[in-house]
Parts: C-alpha cells; sequence; structure tokens
C-alpha cells in the first residue's frame, strides 16, 4: 500500500467524516460525493487516497467523485499515480447522471 499517511484531523477540520475506517478484503466503492466534497478539491482528493489505502491488493475501489471539479483525470489521476506508482491500476468507469464520476482504482 502506499506511504502517504493521511491525517484524520484534516478530514474533521472540514467537517467530513472519514471514507472508511476498515481494510477492505474485497471491491467496494467510496462515496467522494458530499458537498464537503464540493467545496474542498484537497479533501476529495486525500479521502479517495485513504480509500484506497484501505482496499486490500488484489480488490478494486471505485472513487465516486464529486462532479464540481471537472473531469478527474484533471486532479485526481495524477495524486493516485503519485501516491501509489505501479501499485495500482486507474482507469475512468464513467460519469454518473448526477454529474459525478466513477473511477477504478485497481489495487
Amino acid at each position: 500500500m502506499a506511504s502517504t499517511p493521511s491525517d484524520p484531523d484534516d478530514e474533521h477540520d472540514h467537517g467530513a467524516d472519514p471514507v472508511t475506517d476498515r481494510v477492505h478484503e474485497n471491491s467496494w466503492s467510496a462515496n467522494l460525493e458530499g458537498p464537503e466534497h464540493a467545496a474542498d478539491r484537497d479533501l476529495l482528493v486525500r479521502q479517495a487516497v485513504d480509500a484506497v489505502e484501505h482496499t486490500a491488493a488484489g480488490n478494486h475501489v471505485n472513487l465516486v467523485a464529486h462532479g464540481d471539479h471537472g473531469h478527474p483525470e484533471e486532479y485526481l489521476f495524477g495524486a493516485l499515480e503519485s501516491a501509489f506508482g505501479d501499485a495500482v491500476n486507474v482507469e475512468y468507469v464513467e460519469q454518473c447522471g448526477c454529474g459525478g464520476h466513477v473511477v477504478r482504482v485497481h489495487v
């Protein structure tokens, strides 16, 4: 997994609950579409990294990112590649009807 630690105080400063509190031994989805994510792209990115850190090898996490920040290729792909390098495979899945975006990260 990644060596980028997340600071739980960062999330609480913005009124956001942690995206997860356990390591997922299966594929799962992380909801990053709350109003706190719309207001703070850095929070969205931090919680996306945290979600990947909490995904066991051999599984994937679907990151459902708020649409207010545009296409995630513009801001999220690079952050994930920087945090995890070749340990993950990042792919764009689709735009939701609500305007959000689904990014699948294979660990």
